[in-house]
C-alpha cells in the first residue's frame, strides 16, 4: 500500500509527538527530521489539531503537543484524515465490470481493501512507538 506524503508526514509528526507528550515540538523541527517543508507541514498540523490530535502552543518556545490518546488511536485514523479509504463503488464501470470474472475481481479487492483497513485499525500510535523504538535502538547498536 502507498500513502500520500500528507499521510507519511502525520504519521511521522503524530508518533514523534506521542512517543514523548510532554514535549513540544515545532513545525521546522518535526520538518528537518523528516525532510518536509514547513509550509506543508503546517497545513498536516493543523488538519491534525482540528481532529484533536495535536494541540498549538502559541508564543515564545511554542510548538505542537500531543493531545490525543496513543492506546485508542489508529493508523487508520490518522491516515483517513489524509485519505479516502472506503472502497471503489460498486457502480464504478470499468473493462470487464459487468462479467463474473470482473465480479469476482471486484470481490478480492474488497477483500483485500477490508483486511487494509482492519488491520490500520488494529495498529494504535502507542503500538507505532514501541516499534519506532525498538527499530531505533537496533540501528544504534548497529553504528560504531
Amino acid at each position: 500500500m502507498r500513502l500520500q506524503i500528507s499521510s507519511q508526514l502525520a504519521i511521522f509528526a503524530i508518533i514523534e509527538l506521542a512517543a514523548h507528550p510532554e514535549r513540544q515540538l515545532t513545525v521546522g523541527e518535526i520538518g528537518a527530521k523528516y525532510g518536509a517543508s514547513n509550509h506543508h507541514l503546517a497545513k498536516i498540523m493543523h488538519i491534525l489539531g482540528r481532529a484533536g490530535l495535536v494541540r498549538s502552543i502559541r508564543g515564545v518556545g511554542g510548538g505542537y503537543q500531543f493531545s490525543g490518546n496513543a492506546r485508542r488511536t489508529t493508523l487508520l485514523d490518522v491516515i483517513e484524515l489524509f485519505e479516502d479509504l472506503s472502497p471503489a463503488s460498486v457502480g464504478q464501470a470499468s473493462s470487464g465490470s459487468g462479467t463474473a470474472e470482473g465480479r469476482a475481481l471486484h470481490l478480492v479487492l474488497g477483500e483485500i481493501d477490508d483486511a487494509t483497513r482492519a488491520t490500520l485499525g488494529s495498529i494504535t500510535l502507542d503500538t507505532l512507538c514501541a516499534l519506532a523504538a525498538r527499530e531505533g535502538a537496533r540501528a544504534a547498536a548497529r553504528e560504531p
